[in-house]
């Protein structure tokens, strides 16, 4: 029988983590925890500390302070068993460019005990590279060489997938295609994805939560709500009507604005709130969300420095 406590623990601890090189502090005192099966944002401006926190959480630079768990086990003092859990992309993927596609992800395979041929055919129809596996890597576009990055990384079936920047350079049919993707590796993988951008609506469309990161401090984690295939932060509704005195006496908690009312209500409420305002005599003209969003939140939180 499954242990509670297992099943909500974070697939990875970032513990007070910094990185000093000589005086220069690149991240200070970083503590967040990633929970299971969601997408992860990791978001913030260039030179940030975004790469420098994933390099430490590969294992690439070493921790000045502080110590990083990956299901359980610490990048520290366990490495082989922490990394064995980790698929990961970071800055660019590299792939042998005279080599096919497959053929790239044999040569990876050799690598790591239990890959099987299936479990890469599995990989590249999930990332959707079947029709143009057998080509030359020389031959593909930027999205490709990303979604074969991903293909490798997926091999092991990592408990967590990092990606750092993934959108880089992509054009915006190669970047819906990511996030399509990576949405689809959560559903059918199970697969943990932490993902950093300095991309602010990405943020908003990929993930389920996101954390602001500012001169290599935490700022805030944001959790982001769904609403259809949109995943926007949850704020007011706004009805514009003839008469906003007669709709704010129809509304309890509503707040009267030029046009209208404004509301914090869930969908259902809005529905609820429509029928009463036309039953009380009030003409609904619109209802809009008035969510604000990830950017004016970004903006809010940092004291208006932008994202570069």
């Amino acid at each position: 029988m499954p242990n509670p406590a297992e099943a909500v623990m974070p697939v990875a601890s970032l513990k007070g983590v910094t990185k000093k090189i000589g005086s220069k502090t690149l991240v200070s005192d970083l503590t967040l925890d990633i929970p299971p099966g969601q997408i992860f944002g990791f978001l913030g401006p260039n030179g940030a500390g975004k790469t420098t926190t994933i390099r430490m959480m590969v294992g690439l630079i070493s921790i000045s302070r502080g110590d990083i768990m990956i299901c359980g086990h610490s990048i520290k003092d366990h490495y082989e068993e922490a990394i064995a859990q980790v698929g990961a992309i970071v800055e660019n993927p590299e792939m042998y460019k005279f080599l096919t596609g497959y053929q790239n992800l044999r040569q990876y395979a050799r690598m790591v005990p239990g890959v099987t041929k299936a479990r890469i055919q599995e990989v590249v129809e999930l990332v959707g590279l079947s029709q143009r596996i057998h080509d030359k890597v020389k031959s593909y576009s930027l999205g490709m060489r990303q979604r074969l990055g991903v293909a490798q990384a997926l091999l092991h079936r990592p408990k967590l997938l990092i990606l750092d920047e993934p959108t880089n350079g992509l054009d915006p049919q190669g970047i819906r295609e990511l996030r399509d993707y990576l949405r689809q590796l959560c559903r059918t993988e199970g697969t943990t994805v932490f993902v950093s951008s300095h991309l602010l609506s990405e943020m908003e469309l990929m993930c389920d939560s996101v954390a602001i990161i500012q001169n290599g401090r935490l700022i805030d984690v944001k959790q982001l709500k769904a609403v259809g295939d949109m995943i926007i932060p949850a704020g007011e509704t706004f009805f514009e009507v003839d008469n906003p005195e007669a709709a704010l006496a129809l509304i309890a908690g509503g707040l009267m604005k030029e046009g209208g009312v404004a509301v914090q209500a869930s969908r259902e409420e809005i529905a609820e709130l429509n029928a009463k305002l036309v039953g009380g005599g009030v003409k609904v003209y619109s209802i809009k969300a008035l969510s604000r969003s990830l950017e004016d939140q970004f903006l809010e939180i940092t004291g208006g420095e932008g994202i570069g």
